[in-house]
């Protein structure tokens, strides 16, 4: 697995920052990009104060956030250099977490010692898609002699857990 550090960690990663409220941002930052994010490096990690996170250039930044967080406000966020990893590679590294009473889908980074069904960024990205797609369109389930929500738990857990498509789970069923 490849080493992120200072030099390295803004080319196309994945990393959920955790927010940070008792950071004082020092004036004499390391880095500050052109949409005004500002940067501060450590041996163990990055600090990160900006107003936008998501898609961030090549990057998938996400900001796990408490309570007090707007969006378009600036927060400062930290992650550790080993908090971060590759999106355009081929390794299976992630999985995908479904909330399914709250109807969400997200990618995670593989634990170790992990049961999870692995896939690259990109097949879980499609996935994702296809999910929320899933959960926002529930006309496809009167075709079925179920409950809704058995539906979806029967199907969307084969599905992040196997190579298999919707259309053949669906068929199986």
């Amino acid at each position: 697995m490849k080493t992120y550090n200072q030099h390295n960690f803004f080319k196309h990663t994945f990393c959920e920052f955790i927010q940070v409220d008792d950071f004082e941002f020092p004036e004499d930052t390391n880095y500050k990009s052109k949409s005004e994010s500002s940067y501060f490096y450590t041996e163990e990690g990055v600090y990160r104060k900006s107003n936008h996170w998501g898609r961030v250039a090549n990057c998938r930044w996400k900001l796990i956030s408490n309570d007090s967080y707007k969006n378009q406000k600036n927060v400062i966020g930290f992650a550790k250099w080993i908090d971060f990893y590759p999106i355009n590679s081929s390794e299976k590294i992630y999985f995908i977490d479904v909330d399914f009473k709250n109807k969400s889908a997200k990618i995670q980074t593989k634990k170790e010692n992990s049961i999870n069904y692995l896939f690259t960024f990109s097949e879980a990205q499609k996935k994702i898609k296809q999910i929320n797609h899933l959960f926002s369109d529930d006309k496809w389930t009167k075709y079925f002699d179920a409950t809704i929500d058995d539906l979806y738990f029967e199907i969307v857990s084969e599905f992040i857990n196997s190579d298999k498509t919707l259309q053949q789970i669906k068929l199986e069923i």
